[in-house]
């Protein structure tokens, strides 16, 4: 199901050893961002076990996994990973396929591709902007801009008012576009915010 590191599993008895009333791990799954699930792993009091819960022996304290996350982490591995601002939990999960890492495939996002190849770029070139398909997942379309949209000062307003509502009104099976796109990287962006 899921498996600790021998320096997480050290990590974990050790905040347990704080405690006073016994405790388990409980881990959890959100998926709060569109790029990567968020895992929350919390010390929960024995007795907070819930119905549908699974329930495995990690090697010294119990964890407990909630139902809808239970198949999102399978197989995964939680480790303890220094760094310079300290240490923290690392989640490696091999369900979990990050955001433009195939190319898109699929009907749909052949449809939204030749919508931005044949009306959304050429809109955007005039501002020395390109925009790319990333991704089409659940009907949610990940695209990057890049060019003078790539930390314009208008790009929210772009992407929601162009190239959302434009994506939406041709393909209505699209329920939202995302930019996955670093702003902070733009060299040349059309338009600069004021500071």
């Amino acid at each position: 199901m899921i498996t600790f590191t021998d320096k997480a599993r050290e990590r974990i008895l050790a905040f347990i050893e704080q405690e006073e009333n016994p405790v388990a791990l409980r881990v959890a799954v959100h998926a709060d961002s569109p790029l990567a699930p968020n895992y929350e792993l919390a010390l929960v009091d024995e007795q907070d076990e819930q119905p549908g819960d699974t329930v495995i022996d990690a090697g010294g304290f119990k964890v407990f996994i909630d139902e809808g996350s239970a198949g999102k982490i399978e197989g995964a591995t939680v480790d303890w990973v220094e760094g310079a601002h300290g240490g923290g939990f690392n989640v490696e999960n091999p369900n979990v396929k990050p955001i433009g890492s195939e190319a898109p495939t699929g009907e749909l996002a052949q449809r939204v591709a030749q919508v931005i190849d044949a009306q959304i770029n050429p809109a955007v070139a005039s501002h020395g902007g390109r925009v790319t398909l990333v991704d089409v997942r659940d009907n949610v379309v990940f695209v990057q801009l890049a060019g003078g949209c790539q930390g314009c000062g208008m790009a929210a307003v772009t992407l929601k008012q162009g190239i959302e509502r434009l994506i939406k009104e041709l393909i209505p099976e699209v329920a939202e576009v995302i930019d996955v796109t670093d702003h902070t990287m733009g060299r040349d962006p059309y338009y600069r915010a004021p500071r």
